[in-house]
């Protein structure tokens, strides 16, 4: 069994149109709503939109690409307050690619998403490499690195003004929160940088911290009581 096969084909199940990992035992977006959980979760714990007015260019990296609907509701919201002169590349490092056809069918209950969620399945490759770029639009670019986090995100040779981190649920999937996975997203965060997760487990807050972030709680998304957001301090004077 290949890497692909453990999540796809018998591994992956639809739930009412909703894909769930069966390998993870978790789905891949709140059953709420996915798309208000981006919004609350890792653009609100991120200080987005208002941090793009200011202009330029912004980075963003997650953990796990899934889908696509946090990349897709990010370039939605971009489209609607990002100035004219500014450039968002979005940067995901996902194990487990679903297919065009699979993403298609999760991101068809989002009609906002529609658009952007057709440019993106039509031109996902098939059989997708190590590195998959795609210009979304003309100032938003997608970069999808391939396989194990823990190799892959040490290997990138760029740093994220803001991350998402969205790996399956800690209980199920601890490698992708695991302290030197962490290490690397500090590294690789600029001075200042920040990241929000939807998850509050007290071993990720203290990977986290670890690692050098400065980790706060706040309300979490649909009755989850809590969620984790923090920073990389900045560098000082």
């Amino acid at each position: 069994m290949n890497d692909r096969d453990k999540i796809t084909g018998n591994r992956l199940e639809w739930h009412e149109d909703m894909p769930y990992s069966t390998a993870f035992g978790d789905h891949f977006y709140s059953k709420t709503d996915g798309r208000a959980e981006c919004g609350h979760v890792f653009l609100g714990g991120n200080g987005l939109p208002q941090r793009w007015t200011q202009g330029g260019s912004f980075t963003i990296a997650e953990l796990g690409f899934g889908t696509g609907l946090n990349f897709l509701e990010t370039a939605r919201q971009w489209r609607k307050h990002a100035t004219a002169a500014g450039r968002l590349t979005f940067v995901s490092f996902e194990r487990f690619p679903l297919q065009a056809d699979e993403m298609r069918r999760a991101l068809d209950a989002w009609a906002e998403l529609s658009e952007l969620a057709e440019r993106l399945c039509a031109h996902w490759p098939a059989d997708p490499g190590d590195v998959n770029k795609l210009d979304l639009t003309d100032d938003i670019v997608l970069e999808v690195h391939l396989g194990d986090a823990r190799e892959r995100l040490p290997a990138w040779c760029g740093a994220a003004d803001a991350w998402f981190l969205d790996g399956f649920a800690p209980a199920r999937n601890a490698e992708m929160w695991a302290q030197d996975l962490m290490h690397a997203v500090y590294a690789h965060t600029v001075s200042g940088g920040t990241f929000a997760t939807y998850t509050a487990a007290g071993w990720v807050r203290r990977n986290l911290q670890a690692a050098g972030f400065g980790v706060r709680k706040l309300p979490g998304f649909a009755g989850k009581r809590e969620m984790m957001c923090g920073e990389r301090p900045p560098a000082q004077a």
